[in-house]
């Protein structure tokens, strides 16, 4: 069980602060920004490759879909 001086006594539980200088923390607000550019950069790369990918192979079976009803077609009349 628990008691007041448990809770009292009790080690904090909150993080250490660190003070740093202003230029240091330019650059590390500019680090952050860069390699956030840089996954913006890469997803946006990524997501193109996958649009490119995605229309490649809906055009070539929109080719096999139309000669698929030309072949139906000129069945269907010579029936």
């Amino acid at each position: 069980m628990y008691s007041m001086f448990d809770v009292l006594f009790e080690t904090p539980t909150y993080r250490p602060v660190y003070v740093i200088s202003d230029s240091d923390m330019k650059q590390l607000k500019k680090n952050h920004h860069q390699e956030e550019l840089d996954e913006i950069v890469s997803q946006r790369k990524r997501l193109e490759d996958s649009f490119k990918s995605q229309i490649k192979h809906l055009e070539e079976r929109e080719k096999k879909v139309k000669n698929e009803l030309k072949v139906l077609s000129t069945a269907k009349k010579k029936a």
